[in-house]
């Protein structure tokens, strides 16, 4: 794990592979910003879920956020769940409390609060790419803005989608396409979800949660169509001030 000057107040990322990380360079940036010298943002990259053990007693943890892979796995760790981390089965945010761990799901919140102002009412049907925790966030919010949805995966569950059915009437119907997958996430751009982009039109609305790069092959793919896009910064970015405003609540 990285070597960083320790403050009063730390906070962190737990995940994978997570020298990119969003969260550390907002928040460094917003301590700096509002003065906040007693206050550090760090990785805390885990090669697998039960070194997570290890970070519990860390002198002065006041909170982490959570990422991709552990947002599920993450759950037996914690003492409690807030109402909407339980509903939704995934976490991105723990709180450190005196009666231990708690955890909160800030993704429904960030992803909502983007996705609002970009709706119509044509945008009844949805197609979610993915089935990871991030998609479990996405259909939390889906179903409480009353939009229909199918989860497309590559392997064949009930009630789910495979990237080999999706067909011109899957497309046609679902105007909103969530991409919950890493396809396309730098250094590999190129990279997007197997469907069938030949059917999008500019009554399509394209959201990927990834935000590096800021224009996904995927969304550059709903561009040609003249969909309506919308990357996962603004996400990131509500979903981390709803995080600060637990750990300090």
């Amino acid at each position: 794990m990285e070597k960083i000057e320790q403050k009063e107040n730390r906070y962190g990322l737990i995940g994978k592979n997570i020298s990119y990380s969003f969260s550390k360079g907002y928040f460094t940036k917003k301590f700096t910003d509002l003065k906040l010298t007693d206050c550090s943002y760090e990785n805390f990259d885990l090669k697998e879920i039960a070194e997570f053990e290890q970070l519990v007693p860390i002198k002065h943890i006041k909170g982490f956020n959570v990422t991709i892979p552990y947002k599920e796995t993450i759950i037996p760790y914690l003492r409690k769940l807030d109402e909407t981390a339980l509903q939704i089965g995934a976490v991105n945010t723990i709180k450190i409390t005196e009666n231990g761990l708690k955890g909160f799901n800030t993704d429904s919140y960030g992803f909502e609060k983007s996705l609002e102002p970009l709706l119509k009412e044509k945008h009844r049907k949805a197609l979610i790419l993915g089935t990871g925790g991030a998609s479990k966030a996405i259909a939390f919010v889906l179903n409480r803005l009353d939009i229909e949805y199918q989860f497309v995966s590559r392997t064949k569950k009930t009630g789910q989608l495979t990237y080999k059915d999706l067909n011109k009437n899957h497309i046609a119907q679902s105007l909103v396409i969530v991409n919950c997958t890493p396809l396309g996430t730098y250094p590999n751009i190129t990279a997007k979800p197997n469907i069938p982009y030949q059917f999008l039109t500019e009554d399509h609305l394209l959201y990927d949660l990834i935000y590096n790069p800021d224009k996904t092959a995927f969304l550059a793919q709903g561009e040609k169509s003249g969909a309506t896009l919308q990357n996962g910064l603004r996400m990131l970015e509500l979903q981390a001030e709803k995080a600060w405003e637990i750990w300090n609540s």
